[in-house]
């Protein structure tokens, strides 16, 4: 009896943290910069796009993920081996190597989790991060749970092994690995 109880009662934990993983703050009605709301100026599926839309940068341009902001400063593929010749990571086709600072915009510790980073192929083929090669290519500071600090920032590199014939077209960056992310362009 008691076990059954215990397993009804963790199974209603799961599905009310499941309903509420996705939720936000900003309701259905929220005002865009013309003082309309964004289901009158298109509709939910207006709405999606302008969300969308939103969360997209290019190189060079910040874009936020909760507590983070990122700048992609540059990105360089083809690379065989990280580290020093004594210390270091061979790539099983080649590392892209990802130059992103990151700074924190909220008002109390985040960790960096350099393994919640997402790199995607124009087919949509999704590729994690290295965090081992991370390591090594990361010779002053680690990218790796890093805790940043209110208003502090961080530049390292992020490290993908990929095949030899794939090209990177864009990142998937998060403040954590339970967060919506925000996009990068990388073309």
């Amino acid at each position: 009896m008691r076990k059954t109880t215990t397993l009804a009662l963790i199974a209603t934990a799961l599905v009310a943290l499941g309903c509420g993983a996705g939720s936000t703050d900003e309701g259905a009605t929220s005002k865009n910069e013309g003082g309309t709301s964004k289901v009158e100026a298109g509709g939910a599926k207006g709405e999606e796009k302008t969300e969308k839309a939103a969360k997209t940068a290019k190189i060079g341009q910040p874009a936020r993920d909760g507590k983070f902001e990122f700048t992609v400063k540059s990105s360089k593929c083809g690379v065989s081996k990280v580290g020093t010749s004594m210390l270091g990571d061979k790539a099983q086709g080649q590392f892209c190597l990802i130059t992103i600072k990151v700074k924190n915009i909220g008002k109390e510790p985040q960790t960096l989790d350099g393994g919640s980073q997402k790199a995607y192929a124009a087919d949509g083929t999704e590729y994690s991060s290295d965090t081992e090669a991370g390591l090594y290519a990361n010779e002053e500071q680690s990218t790796f749970f890093e805790e940043i600090n209110p208003g502090n920032q961080v530049t390292g590199v992020f490290v993908f092994d990929i095949p030899k014939n794939v090209k990177l077209t864009k990142l998937e960056l998060h403040d954590s690995m339970f967060s919506g992310g925000v996009t990068v362009s990388l073309t």
